[in-house]
């Protein structure tokens, strides 16, 4: 089919690569309206306290300054999840985390403002805080929220499929081992940034660096009790997020309330310091697995464990709480399987979804895991793995459905390109060679606020010039969304991309899309720009069948010309075929997507479910001096079943971006803490690794060609990276015989292991000793398996 295909799956520029290349991209902190003041928000220094009191009577009193606000301005609650309403703009009584906003000013000019924020006296009392895990779940008398249930704890899940009890009473061989998963920052390379303004008629505009224009309307609606014609939101290009722009942030809010205040354009754009402590980064997550095995490597048994450090807000928490138990099935044969976990508050700056959002800690201990079973019971760890990987179009235990599946071709092909099984344990000393898989969603298949409606609309309008503009309301951050629209209505329409005029992310001009996050644009924005292009084209097909007296099923839209197929020359010009068929105004055409029902019958279901999996393999070849401690990757091999690329070299940049980030968690990046403090809210003293730090990168992908992606296309924007860091793990294992079970593998930590392996210790390793009880106060809910039977769409029968 794709010799077929004239756009789809080529390697072609991105339609907006020209303007962010040339500096004409105007992001929102570009943008500058008349008359524009400058905002500015105070944030606490403490990590706990209570405000005493608030005098904002000398930065009223400074010249140049047009408003300031406190929590007493803005005491709406809100959040990006129905469960977790629990911010407020600016604190109105208690802080939480060092960085929380407590007052904000607008003035005429930036340094104005900040002079305003010296003037502003608050009084605080300093309470006692609580900065890690063990602190949250030990201490009985602070408490960051005030819960019902009189604890720190943010959310617990208690989930068991299928028989877990017997599964590892049959096991021949049982394995357990705890990991930690440090925190990080997305680390974009725009900072945020917000401007609002109120026209004559009071209503609101507000442009920011959002991937959910839609939830920020809904939440500036709710805070600022405004009705939903009175708000509009825009979100330009977005300079990457990550998942860090996709909550709903105290400057976009405070921005709108000091423009109603002032009736002037304010704009706030926030500091790299400040970004960190927005931040809504991966959490550091504490876990144990358990799993029980057959004396030839198959899955008996699984029980998962996890512990999250939240932060001071709920925030996406809850979705993070599953996502660190749901999706170890999606890559393995799991007959029954046991998942509990916890997310506490801290008074640290919120966590929330990042790049793979609550999936790359478990996808490090479960592949780490595996290798140590795979040494334990005498097999390659190529070969366990292939002993117990998913089948496609098959139901896993815990009721998540898997359409399309190339993991086999995926491993297959980094195995051998890389030479895995011919290098592995003949590299010497200090050299390795290490493996590791994972899944990812092609978008959640249930919106954030529950409802009926599509999940993605898009709009076709092709004018009587034969001039096309697609319309959809996903946030372009960088991952190429503009063009995979643009990409997809090409090829319907028989165009080429440059030619498609593409308006996204403006909640008055754009039918509704849930956002840019859980990588799921290419999916149901691309499926409904399928369907809004096809529709259009159909308008086209049936004036060009009757001029030429043949069924429209004979015409095909290719190189700017509708025609005879069977028959190159009858038919024609795009132009002279919208001519005909535009003649009384424009052909406009709407298209949307909704993922079919795939929840699970258990309360807790709605997180986990997509209308596809992405599936990668990895395998990293890597180098270890043991005089320094130094890890380095080498080489890289990451094979990805993509469905169908659409757009073959943004999909190429995915992988790399995504290896990139995860190598950066693995070796480098991590968020220490004094009292509270962030030690470190810098990229210059927190690193990320640049271009030098870039090791040599194969890139397979293989095309499954998912029944229900359009075009067959999957996610690539998120599962790449899960594999990175566990592939190094065992790669480093491979070269020294040491195990680090924490990220990142700093060289402290493997000089400390190689001190032990000098020691003689039979199994040296750093990482976590042990694993709290956890307190869940309710038995599990036990969930039956689905049934064998089970009949998944698009399974290729015989």
């Amino acid at each position: 089919m794709s010799d077929e295909l004239s756009v789809i799956g080529k390697a072609l520029p991105k339609v907006d690569s020209l303007g962010k290349t040339t500096g004409r991209a105007r992001y929102t902190e570009d943008l500058v309206l008349p008359e524009m003041l400058f905002g500015r928000l105070l944030r606490t220094p403490h990590p706990h306290a209570r405000i005493r009191r608030i005098d904002t009577g000398r930065a009223r009193a400074l010249p140049g300054v047009r408003a300031v606000l406190t929590g007493r301005d803005l005491p709406t609650k809100y959040g990006i999840l129905p469960s977790s309403q629990d911010e407020t703009a600016l604190a109105e009584d208690v802080v939480r985390y060092v960085g929380e906003p407590v007052a904000a000013v607008a003035a005429d000019d930036e340094e104005t403002a900040e002079r305003a924020l010296g003037a502003i006296d608050v009084e605080y009392e300093p309470l006692p805080a609580i900065t890690s895990i063990e602190e949250a779940l030990q201490n009985r008398t602070v408490r960051i929220h005030d819960q019902a249930d009189g604890t720190n704890i943010h959310k617990a899940v208690n989930l068991e499929f299928g028989d877990v009890a017997g599964g590892f009473a049959r096991a021949d061989h049982i394995r357990e081992d705890v990991f930690f998963y440090e925190g990080s920052n997305h680390v974009a390379m725009e900072q945020h940034a917000v401007l609002a303004s109120v026209e004559a008629g009071g209503k609101l505009t507000v442009w920011s660096s959002t991937q959910v224009p839609l939830y920020l309307h809904g939440a500036l609606q709710k805070v600022l009790g405004l009705p939903a014609n009175m708000v509009r939101v825009i979100a330009p290009p977005v300079g990457g997020g990550f998942g860090g722009k996709s909550d709903i942030f105290s400057h976009e809010i405070v921005a709108a309330k000091l423009a109603m205040v002032t009736q002037r354009p304010v704009k706030i754009a926030c500091s790299r310091e400040e970004v960190f402590y927005l931040h809504r980064g991966r959490h550091p997550v504490l876990m144990k697995i358990r799993t029980g095995f057959t004396k030839e490597g198959r899955i008996t048994a699984m029980h998962f464990r996890s512990i999250l450090d939240g932060g001071a807000y709920g925030s996406y928490g809850v979705a993070s709480t599953y996502y660190t138990g749901v999706l170890q099935p999606t890559t393995y044969r799991i007959p029954a399987y046991k998942f509990e976990g916890v997310r506490v508050f801290t008074n640290k700056p919120p966590c929330g979804p990042k790049r793979g959002h609550g999936t790359p800690q478990p996808r490090f201990a479960l592949e780490t895991h595996l290798d140590k079973a795979a040494e334990d019971l005498g097999l390659g760890p190529e070969e366990i793995r292939y002993r117990n990987l998913v089948r496609p179009f098959s139901m896993t235990v815990n009721h998540l459905r898997i359409t399309s599946c190339g993991l086999k071709e995926c491993m297959e092909q980094v195995l051998a390109a890389s030479k895995f099984r011919e290098k592995r344990g003949h590299l010497g000393r200090g050299k390795g060679i290490g493996l590791a898989v994972s899944a990812y969603l092609s978008g959640a298949a249930l919106p954030i606020w529950w409802n009926e409606d599509p999940h993605s609309e898009v709009e076709v309008r092709i004018e009587p010039s034969g001039h096309v503009v697609v319309s959809s309301l996903a946030s372009e951050i960088g991952q190429g969304s503009t063009s995979m629209l643009a990409f997809i209505v090409a090829e319907v329409l028989g165009l080429e991309p440059g030619e498609i005029e593409v308006v996204v992310a403006d909640t008055d001009r754009t039918p509704t899309d849930l956002g840019s996050y859980s990588s799921r644009v290419t999916f149901m924005a691309g499926n409904a720009a399928l369907s809004a292009a096809t529709k259009a084209r159909q308008v086209v097909f049936d004036v060009v069948a009757g001029r030429l007296d043949i069924p429209t099923e004979r015409l095909v839209a290719k190189g700017r010309r509708i025609g005879d197929a069977s028959d190159p020359h009858r038919g024609f010009t795009w132009h002279d075929a919208i001519a005909a068929a535009a003649s009384g105004g424009p052909i406009t055409a709407m298209g949307s997507y909704k993922p079919p029902k795939l929840a699970g019958p258990y309360k807790g279901s709605g997180v986990g479910p997509s209308p596809a999996y992405s599936f990668s393999a990895c395998v990293i070849e890597a180098t270890c001096d043991t005089e320094t401690g130094f890890l380095t990757a080498d080489r890289i091999w990451l094979a990805h079943d993509i469905g169908r690329a659409i757009n073959l070299r943004a999909v190429e940049g995915q992988i790399e971006g995504s290896i990139c980030m995860g190598l950066g968690e693995a070796l480098l990046e991590q968020q220490s803490f004094r009292g509270g403090l962030l030690k470190s809210p810098s990229i210059l003293e927190q690193r990320v690794p640049t271009i030098l730090e870039m090791p040599e990168i194969h890139t397979f992908l293989v095309e499954t060609v998912d029944p229900e992606g359009p075009f067959g296309a999957k996610e690539v924007g998120q599962g790449p990276l899960l594999p990175v860091a566990p592939a190094l793990a065992n790669a480093l294992y491979d070269a020294v015989g040491v195990r680090i079970d924490e990220v990142p593998m700093t060289p402290d930590k493997i000089l400390r292991a190689l001190e032990e392996q000098g020691r003689g210790h039979e199994r040296p390793r750093v990482g976590p000793r042990g694993f709290p009880d956890l307190p869940l106060t309710k038995e599990p809910l036990r969930v039956p398996p689905p049934a064998e039977d089970t009949v998944i769409p698009g399974r290729v029968v015989g």
